[in-house]
């Protein structure tokens, strides 16, 4: 019996092994979008065999039970990914961000109030894990309901920060005394210090802006892997502490890129309130200079070069599909187009690249911010559609911006710069751009597909 067991455990950790092999390969494929649907795949793979070889583990009960939630999760998550459009994607991947987070705070939670002998650093591991994946939980899903419209940007009111303190601190000595009594913690004491993480969660979230929502979401993906991983130490389950240290390492990585992107660190996104009724209008002068389909267009067909940069407004329009029809037809008259791609463009990393590649732009018209920012000025046409912050020039000259200091997109050195935008307004994070104001630029107002049809409408006409 002991020769079979062992040799069970053989087998488990093995698969385990090979599952986290397909996790890293998965992660690296989809860090790129020709590899992106490929690496979806791996990782997929990698976390069945993994999910299937746990029900080989010594001591599995409940298997019903188990096997109930995968099938419900399961249908839950082929239904929302059939039903939910790209533009719902940020609030799909920061819900389901919360519910990795939320499962790592229930097994600890359950693993405390069970009472079972802890040694000293798998009961500190359960906590931390527990205090972090419950306020990924919590927070994630009040990003989800800021982006989905469900509450107000942000909410505020005076002392807010020493409000937090004070519930952080309380909740971190709560959680020093459950781990002094090394897993004999009455559970009313392990419920309060969850109830009170998950209250920190919210606190800490309600008042960010709506244009921070990318790194935030960045930064609980990362909370979630390194939750999990802590629990994988308690429960002694290799699986989950790789896939949760490759989760928490690539959150980490990404929160980084975002807070660089956006020239802000993460403390000041956590605690400045970026973009909430703070509109900068003080050094912009000039007027609005609206201009026709039909004079947009023949401004393009008879370019050299136009550089393409989209934006939210052109995911809410869902007008990739036209806007890519439109850049053939220019290519067709030997026109060069190239799209440019701001690391915070959207409302998650990778927005407007998943946006391009389900349209058909081959990947290499798609240029990052710091490979395309010097063809700007060699540049004829730049064509802004439904972006706003990523091309405001006055990150570069206004100190009073809140965005002073954030690279931008250089669209404002081209020539001629026409931008799509529905209406006159400020754009999702209040601040009024510079850009829209400048001699070269022209505004096309309109729904971004309609405005995409007139224009192709306009260049075949010639």
């Amino acid at each position: 019996m002991s020769a079979l067991a062992s040799a069970r455990g053989a087998v488990i950790q093995a698969v385990y092994f090979i599952a986290a092999l397909l996790f890293i390969i998965g992660l690296k494929r989809m860090s790129s979008p020709k590899g992106a649907r490929g690496g979806i795949v791996w990782a997929g793979v990698g976390m069945l065999i993994a999910g299937l070889v746990t029900f080989l583990s010594p001591g599995m009960h409940n298997d019903i039970l188990i096997l109930t939630a995968i099938f419900l999760g399961g249908i839950a998550a082929w239904w929302s990914g059939r039903r939910v459009p790209m533009t719902a994607m940020p609030q799909m991947v920061a819900l389901y961000n919360g519910m990795g987070g939320g499962a790592a705070a229930a097994i600890a939670c359950q693993e405390l109030i069970r009472g079972r002998p802890f040694a000293a650093a798998p009961v500190v591991l359960a906590v931390i894990g527990a205090l972090i994946g419950a306020v990924s939980f919590s927070g994630s899903l009040i990003a989800f309901a800021k982006l989905q419209g469900l509450i107000g940007r942000s909410l505020r009111y005076r002392s807010q920060q020493i409000v937090n303190f004070l519930v952080l601190l309380v909740t971190v000595a709560l959680g020093a005394w459950v781990m002094a009594r090394h897993g004999a913690a009455p559970p009313q004491l392990v419920i309060a210090f969850f109830a009170l993480a998950l209250v920190f969660g919210v606190l800490i979230t309600v008042p960010i802006g709506g244009a921070d929502m990318p790194v935030v979401i960045s930064l609980y993906n990362a909370c979630t892997g390194l939750a999990v991983a802590f629990e994988g130490f308690v429960l002694g389950n290799a699986a989950m502490i790789i896939a949760g240290m490759v989760v928490g390492a690539a959150g980490t990585l990404l929160t980084q890129l975002m807070a660089k992107a956006m020239n802000r660190s993460l403390a000041n996104v956590l605690f400045a309130n970026f973009g909430e009724g703070a509109v900068a209008t003080g050094s912009i002068t000039g007027a609005l200079k609206p201009i026709e389909a039909a004079d947009a267009g023949v401004m393009m067909a008879y370019a050299e070069k136009v550089i393409v940069v989209p934006g939210y407004g052109m995911a809410v329009a869902q007008a990739q599909h036209k806007v890519w029809e439109l850049c053939q037809l220019l290519i067709e008259r030997g026109v060069t187009v190239r799209f440019a791609i701001h690391p915070v463009a959207g409302r998650m990393p990778g927005h407007m690249n998943v946006l391009l590649a389900e349209a058909g732009v081959p990947y290499d018209l798609i240029g990052d911010m710091d490979d395309i920012n010097a063809e700007f000025d060699t540049t004829d046409v730049a064509l802004i559609i439904g972006a706003n912050d990523v091309v405001n020039p006055s990150a570069r000259t206004d100190k009073s911006s809140p965005i002073y200091g954030m690279p931008i997109l250089n669209a404002d050195r081209a020539k001629n710069v026409i931008v799509i935008k529905r209406g006159q307004g400020t754009g999702f994070s209040g601040i009024e751009n510079m850009l829209f104001y400048l001699d070269n630029t022209r505004m096309l107002y309109g729904d971004a597909q309609k405005a995409a049809a007139e224009l192709i409408q306009a260049v075949k006409a010639i």
